[in-house]
């Protein structure tokens, strides 16, 4: 329990806000609402990144006591006002074209008036993030070196085609040509281009990504600063952590369109990351639910397509989106559980 004292402590404090603000808006009604989205977004982010938490420890685990601390502090600085806080206002500013700072002016003062960009624009944003979600949730679903599957009868057939590497990229477009079909005449060109923006930034991320790799495996100099910890190893760690947070943040968006309610859950999601990392680190134990990844995957699958559909038919319920993905956590983290007993691994 100490690793996770001071997550917990920001955790009431975020919630008891949230409830305050909702209260302030539209009565206990709102605050409820507005409280259980928080919530959602907080455990959606700590299972999105849950894979981010064990890279992370991999590599914490050999460094110094001075670089954890530093990327333990100003890396969280970085991931939550960064990632979490700066990137949906850039998000809301690309597809309305309206000045950062406008945004967040009216994303605060006024809300109703922000309802409204946000409505005008939902397609694009849908067709964004979606397309970005469908590929993380492709690419490691359609993966010939994934060894370990949930669902073993579909999960074998696909990881075969990850032979291939542009599948995934190919599935998305078709999807998205289709959705566009159905699109309205006057929103069909910048929706169709919100969606191909969503291939380029994933593609542009795990070309990032993969050299990073590539550099680790090749240069010794490279390997030295993230074995150790240093100025190399901390950005090396920070630019992992922006591509792990990416999903989490689009995927936000296909639960709430409340910039405030996201930056707050997300925010406290990332510091319950950053307790687990430590947790991790301290007890040793990488990987102790094999299946949990999966099951955040497969949440990211259901969101990509509900905000894929959502491009055309805007009454999806916020609860519904929600739950379906917490459902696919608590069913990997079952599954997990009989994992271990099965292969006596308790």
């Amino acid at each position: 329990m100490k690793h996770f004292k001071y997550s917990i402590i920001i955790t009431i404090v975020a919630l008891t806000a949230m409830g305050i603000w909702g209260y302030t808006l539209g009565g206990v009604s709102e605050a409820l609402r507005l409280l259980f989205i928080t919530a959602i977004l907080i455990l959606m982010e700590i299972s999105f990144s849950f894979d981010n938490a064990v890279v992370n420890a991999s590599i914490l685990k050999t460094w110094d006591n001075y670089w954890k601390m530093i990327f333990l502090t100003i890396g969280m600085v970085i991931a939550v006002f960064g990632m979490r806080l700066l990137f949906p206002i850039i998000i809301v500013s690309q597809t309305s074209d309206i000045a950062i700072l406008d945004v967040w002016k009216v994303a605060l003062y006024a809300p109703n008036e922000y309802a409204n960009i946000l409505t005008m624009h939902h397609g694009e944003i849908s067709a964004f993030g979606g397309i970005f979600l469908l590929l993380v949730f492709l690419n490691f679903l359609i993966d010939d070196e994934k060894t370990l599957h949930w669902f073993h009868f579909i999960e074998k057939y696909l990881s075969n085609l990850g032979r291939i590497n542009t599948i995934p990229t190919m599935i998305s477009l078709l999807l998205l040509v289709t959705v566009i079909f159905f699109v309205e005449d006057d929103k069909k060109y910048a929706t169709l281009w919100a969606g191909i923006w969503g291939i380029i930034i994933f593609l542009v991320v795990k070309i990032i990504g993969e050299l990073l790799e590539h550099k680790h495996e090749a240069d010794s100099d490279t390997l030295s600063a993230i074995a150790k910890g240093g100025i190399g190893g901390f950005i090396y760690l920070e630019v992992l952590d922006a591509s792990f947070s990416f999903d989490g943040v689009i995927g936000a968006f296909a639960i709430t369109t409340d910039i405030v309610t996201i930056m707050v859950g997300l925010g406290v999601g990332a510091f319950f990351v950053r307790s687990m990392t430590i947790y991790l680190v301290e007890k040793g134990t990488l990987d102790s639910y094999v299946y949990l990844e999966h099951g955040a995957h497969y949440a990211i699958g259901v969101l990509a397509l509900l905000m894929l559909i959502g491009i055309n038919y805007h009454d999806i319920p916020e609860v519904v989106t929600g739950l379906v993905g917490i459902a696919f956590i608590i069913l990997s983290y079952f599954s997990s559980k009989r994992y271990k007993e099965k292969n006596n691994l308790l």
